[in-house]
């Protein structure tokens, strides 16, 4: 969860993987699960600063091993842009947008900050209006949930079909609400109780009912916490290492083992509740900011969302293989991921403008035969970041405000709106 400059959050993740993290982070803030404020020398299309060059030509070196094999180059080229434009290589970072743009998979450059420098370039409007054609406009959702607080910042959010209740995370008040259908809110873990982070992804144990979620601070402390359906603090458990974590989103087996994603580590863990321990889930390829995360129902399936697409990984066998979007489609920068009737539902908003897809796996889960486009730049993508299945519906949190947030203080109230809940019809 969370979504800043698709660009700086790859970037802060490697330079976390070498002890060297300048400073974190939201990837949602660009998107999903930390948008940064864009100076006056980066619109001019100057870098601000080049004390990251070092890791950004890392980025850049990394993910060119991968484009050989790589099934999305639309999506390793969009990274690889977006980094050059960071150090200043405007004429080189045209180039890779324009071979991007030219596979048709739905990036659109105009809706972040990665590319700031370049909105006045004629090639580069036309490479913005080229996407607007082959990628119109889709708005089928409609308000659903609206909330009273402005300033919650929310980031992860779950439905409990036994209490017929929404569950809402906030980074900025670190604290967890619950939400009737018809709006009505209360706190179920209160702001300034249980010393608790910024709340990021939140799920529910299959087997009580009680609630699981990740807490991260920009900083790189972060925490698993455990509540009773009641609200009660059960657990908190953290990584005791010197290197910095940022747990962003979260699953939970029927066994109780909970499976999350560290965006800045770039790593996927698994916690044991019976010995209280974490374990690496190891896979086949490097991860660029971990992040959505969803499990198939027969709870051996995972699908864990990078930066550049979504991994299958079995969990019985430990094999892991990246999904193939096939042609024209893309699965980079899934904020939040969740499975449903065989297809998977994305919120991507690393992808420039956010959209919300379904994508429609093979029996195998291994590629994509069809997507559909369910909201795309409509009211309700201004800066989307995570939902829940609720039924056949889909509900989806559309304006986060992770943009004015920066070291887990908000950067101007004046900007804050009631939390939009949107709700969309799944196919």
């Amino acid at each position: 969860m969370k979504s800043f400059s698709r660009f700086r959050f790859l970037c802060a993740a490697i330079a976390a993987a070498v002890f060297a993290l300048p400073a974190l982070v939201y990837p949602e803030r660009i998107s999903a699960r930390g948008q940064q404020q864009t100076t006056q020398d980066e619109v001019r299309g100057v870098p601000a600063e080049l004390t990251d060059a070092a890791e950004t030509h890392a980025q850049i070196d990394a993910i060119e091993k991968l484009l050989p094999n790589f099934p999305d180059r639309a999506a390793a080229l969009y990274a690889m842009a977006a980094a050059q434009q960071h150090l200043g290589e405007s004429r080189e970072a045209l180039k890779l947008l324009k071979e991007c743009i030219a596979l048709r998979e739905g990036f659109d450059p105009s809706g972040g900050p990665d590319f700031a420098g370049l909105r006045t370039s004629h090639e580069f409007t036309d490479l913005v209006e080229k996407v607007h054609r082959d990628f119109p406009v889709v708005a089928q959702a409609r308000l659903a949930l609206l909330t009273e607080e402005k300033n919650l910042i929310p980031e992860g959010l779950a439905w409990d079909p036994n209490r017929n209740m929404f569950y809402l995370s906030s980074l900025a008040q670190r604290k967890i609400i619950e939400i009737t259908p018809d709006s009505h809110a209360s706190d179920f873990v209160p702001a300034n109780r249980d010393h608790l982070l910024p709340v990021l992804g939140i799920r529910l144990d299959p087997r009580d009912s009680a609630i699981w979620a990740n807490t991260a601070e920009d900083r790189g402390n972060a925490a698993l916490v455990h509540f009773s359906s009641d609200g009660n603090l059960l657990g908190r458990y953290a990584l005791n290492d010197s290197r910095k974590h940022f747990f962003n989103d979260l699953v939970v087996r029927k066994s109780g083992e909970v499976i999350l994603t560290d965006s800045v580590d770039n790593q996927i863990f698994r916690f044991d509740p019976a010995t209280q321990k974490f374990a690496q889930l190891k896979v086949h390829r490097d991860l660029f900011y971990p992040n959505g995360i969803a499990l198939a129902p027969d709870d051996n399936t995972l699908f864990v969302a990078d930066s550049l697409g979504v991994l299958r990984i079995d969990l019985q066998k430990l094999a892991t293989v990246d999904v193939n979007p096939g042609p024209h489609n893309t699965l980079a920068s899934a904020d939040g991921l969740y499975f449903y009737n065989g297809s998977l539902i994305a919120i991507q908003n690393g992808i420039g403008s956010p959209r919300v897809a379904a994508f429609k796996l093979s029996d195998d889960g291994t590629r994509i035969t069809r997507t559909t486009v369910l909201e795309n730049r409509s009211q309700f993508t201004s800066l989307p970041t995570t939902g829940a299945i609720r039924g056949s519906d889909f509900y989806f949190i559309s304006n986060s405000h992770i943009d004015n947030l920066n070291d887990d203080k908000i950067l101007d109230v004046t900007q804050l709106e009631p939390v939009r809940i949107a709700v969309v019809h799944l196919p």
